[in-house]
């Protein structure tokens, strides 16, 4: 590797690290006070970096916020639908179905989740970009799925993907973000296997 192509490259390293290193310091602080009274000062302090530094990747909090939304629903991409989907239709749903729940069952994203709700009426484009980086793509990947299996015979791949994936994040709205589990409780590999079955039948 020539040094100018060696140079470029850590150079590029250590662009990812930072911003990386900023986006891990912003997210506590956007959960904690929200974005209204999230400041880059805090930011800054939360990161360890200078508001210089911060500033030189991001140039507002609009911008740092609108990079942390995009990376977050990036990141539950492909720690769900990373792996291929390949075997029989009935364990391959099972498989998702439980890597979703998993990934969506943790805490901090589910607080993220209500604080992209929150600011839904005033940034429709945030959660217009993290249905963009995460369940649009998921749901052409299981249509896509449903389409070429040749075990299946749905008339409309594309509807019964956001059926299904839209039943999953029904579920846990209804357990975990509105807190349902007192009034509405339900074990998820009951609702799992009764919805696949009603997936395939």
């Amino acid at each position: 590797m020539k040094k100018f192509d060696r140079d470029k490259q850590i150079y590029h390293q250590r662009f990812t690290d930072k911003a990386k290193q900023i986006l891990h310091g912003a997210l506590p602080e956007f959960l904690q006070h929200g974005y209204t009274r999230t400041s880059m000062d805090k930011v800054a302090r939360s990161a360890g970096v200078s508001k210089q530094t911060l500033y030189s990747y991001y140039s507002d909090k609009d911008g740092l916020f609108t990079a942390l939304v995009e990376q977050i629903a990036t990141n539950k991409f492909q720690l769900v639908w990373s792996q291929p989907l390949a075997g029989e239709p009935k364990q391959i749903l099972k498989q998702i179905a439980q890597r979703i729940i998993t990934e969506i069952e943790d805490e901090e994203y589910l607080n993220f989740v209500r604080l992209i709700v929150a600011e839904s009426s005033t940034r429709p484009d945030l959660s217009q970009l993290f249905l963009n980086n995460l369940c649009k793509p998921a749901t052409e990947i299981l249509a896509q799925y449903f389409q070429t299996n040749q075990a299946l015979n749905f008339s409309d791949p594309e509807a019964t993907a956001r059926i299904f994936i839209g039943s999953l994040i029904y579920f846990m709205l209804t357990q975990e973000v509105l807190h349902g589990k007192a009034i509405m409780p339900m074990e998820s590999d009951r609702y799992v296997d009764n919805l696949i079955e009603l997936i395939l039948r």
